[in-house]
């Protein structure tokens, strides 16, 4: 199993009556990675969405540029970078850019968008986003292949391309598929790439697992990632109730867009766990190892600032997180 990894995750969103300005926001959690990568941190991951009002991250890869120059280890990722609204060819540059920056530390977790307003504000109509992700996901392997190619696809159509500069890392940016369904789970086996499931345990990790095992591949091989936050505190009373209404918040924007797509809202059953794991370090180590050993999960990140919160309100919890919970979780998960 590969070793654990735990990070932070960033969607930049910036309620209205916050009175922050956006400047201001971008400004300090760049300096709260800065020291996130000082004091132990794997893991920055972002978000993506589109034409929300409180000024979700629309655009990962800037930002993903600004902070690789202000640190050193921390490995940049995206749960999830929406494939359908991203040009593969461009996004294979940008990345390759952002690779040379970073010196080889940069991964891309893919999925194919469900919120309706997204695809009406891009020109898109929704039918299309399952052939412009399998078609992405195709076009973006041959990219990070380092040779010249020729793709012709129902949606698009390259001759005699090839990706410059080179990436650092040999074949890419290692890649990462999402899934809330059967679907996404088996297009994450078929690519053969990393995996990020969300939502029931039977209709996007178990699948994904027998479609790995009956292929003669091993579940246990891959990385495998989620937005699980963690608030380290002694005194939960106190503490919570202010994270837990920034949580609310977050929420109600994913609510909306279930609702307005149809999907991912009112199902049953077992869910994979992302709720927030709340209390003393005992407390989150415990929590954390079990969900560790029952998901294999390899890597988790914790929303570092919801939505309202400035970054120095949520400095003692990471300060906590990544010096204290973090070298006993690694202790005790990678042996």
């Amino acid at each position: 199993m590969p070793e654990l990894r735990i990070g932070v995750s960033y969607d930049f969103r910036n309620p209205p009556d916050s009175g922050v300005t956006d400047q201001m926001l971008y400004a300090e959690i760049l300096e709260q990675v800065k020291w996130l990568d000082q004091i132990g941190a794997d893991l920055v991951w972002f978000t993506e969405h589109h034409f929300v009002d409180d000024g979700y991250l629309p655009s990962w890869t800037p930002i993903a540029g600004a902070m690789a120059a202000l640190t050193s280890r921390v490995r940049f990722g995206t749960d999830i970078c929406l494939m359908p609204f991203n040009h593969p060819i461009r996004l294979a540059e940008d990345l390759a850019v952002l690779d040379n920056i970073s010196n080889g530390r940069v991964e891309l977790g893919l999925g194919m968008g469900y919120a309706p307003h997204e695809f009406k504000g891009f020109g898109l109509p929704v039918k299309n986003r399952l052939s412009l992700m399998n078609e992405g996901i195709e076009v973006l392997k041959e990219c990070f292949s380092g040779k010249q190619f020729s793709y012709h696809g129902k949606r698009w159509h390259f001759d005699d391309v090839i990706i410059t500069p080179g990436y650092v890392q040999p074949g890419g940016p290692p890649l990462w598929i999402a899934a809330m369904s059967e679907a996404g789970a088996l297009r994450a086996a078929k690519y053969d790439t990393n995996f990020l499931p969300q939502g029931l345990k039977t209709r996007s990790y178990d699948p994904w697992v027998n479609a790995l095992e009956a292929s003669g591949r091993k579940p246990q091989d891959k990385r495998v990632g989620i937005i699980r936050s963690i608030l380290v505190t002694d005194d939960r009373n106190t503490d919570w109730p202010v994270v837990r209404a920034a949580e609310k918040y977050r929420m109600e924007l994913y609510n909306r867009f279930f609702k307005e797509s149809g999907e991912g809202f009112g199902e049953r059953g077992e869910p994979i766990p992302q709720t927030w794991v709340v209390g003393d370090v005992d407390h989150c180590v415990e929590e954390l190892t079990s969900f560790i050993e029952t998901f294999g999960i390899t890597d988790i990140v914790s929303m570092a600032v919801p939505p309202g919160l400035r970054a120095e309100q949520m400095a003692p919890s990471l300060e906590r997180l990544f010096k204290e919970v973090v070298p006993q979780l690694k202790a005790q998960v990678n042996g």
